[in-house]
């Protein structure tokens, strides 16, 4: 495997007596895109909040380029390179397009070239160039998610945590939308993407590890997978 852009070792997390992920490793190479699937409940985005510093392990550790991360507060991950696209877009509804994006450029780093990179985000979604100085919460679900992406992108990641971003979307807006993620992988960003849509997801990723309950129970390249082994893994069964 490629220099890990992201490695987690034996990851316990808790909400007060509850335990939400069990044991969970998994590694993250450079450059590439890795799919984290399972049914809702899985711990999925569990996983995702621990590593940008939403929630705090409860055992184990997390390297981002081998420096250990593992507690360190959201604002700490954003400056070192690590963006998170969250579930359900959580944009800034009161707030324009360009407002919303400014927003996502609030660290020392990134606000100097905070001009450059909205043009880049604008070349890469033209739609929200037209919609500029549009309220956020006037956006169809499809923009908004665009929106949420390029608000990350913002904050120049080395690496994006992609949460549930086809969620309630048509076929043909999350088509759109994963054009545009490898377009941005192929510009260097690592991406971790989380769904519970099995085919797409994995048919995006470089590596896969499937959750149940809490647990990594099945891992490996998309080609070497069977979509029996992945529904099992899925389901539990």
């Amino acid at each position: 495997m490629d220099k890990s852009a992201l490695k987690i070792s034996n990851l316990d997390v808790h909400y007060k007596d509850f335990q939400a992920l069990w044991d969970v490793s998994l590694e993250v190479a450079k450059g590439r895109v890795i799919s984290v699937i399972g049914a809702n409940g899985a711990g999925k985005s569990t996983l995702l909040n621990t590593v940008s510093g939403v929630l705090t392990p409860s055992e184990g550790t997390i390297e981002f380029f081998g420096e250990a991360i593992g507690g360190l507060p959201p604002h700490d991950t954003v400056h070192k390179g690590i963006a998170l696209v969250p579930e359900g877009r959580r944009i800034f509804p009161r707030l324009t397009v360009f407002e919303n994006l400014v927003m996502g450029s609030y660290t020392p780093r990134t606000r100097p070239k905070r001009d450059e990179t909205i043009k880049k985000i604008y070349e890469l979604f033209p739609i929200l160039k037209s919609r500029h100085n549009q309220m956020a919460n006037s956006l169809s679900g499809g923009e908004q998610q665009m929106l949420a992406i390029g608000r990350a992108m913002m904050s120049e990641p080395t690496l994006m945590l992609c949460d549930e971003i086809s969620l309630g979307l048509a076929p043909v807006i999350i088509k759109s939308i994963y054009k545009r993620l490898a377009q941005i992988n192929q510009d260097g960003i690592t991406i971790v993407l989380v769904e519970q849509d099995l085919k797409r997801s994995l048919k995006a990723a470089d590596y896969a590890y499937v959750m149940l309950e809490g647990k990594i129970v099945l891992e490996g390249v998309p080609s070497t997978l069977t979509e029996e082994q992945v529904k099992k893994a899925y389901f539990g069964i």
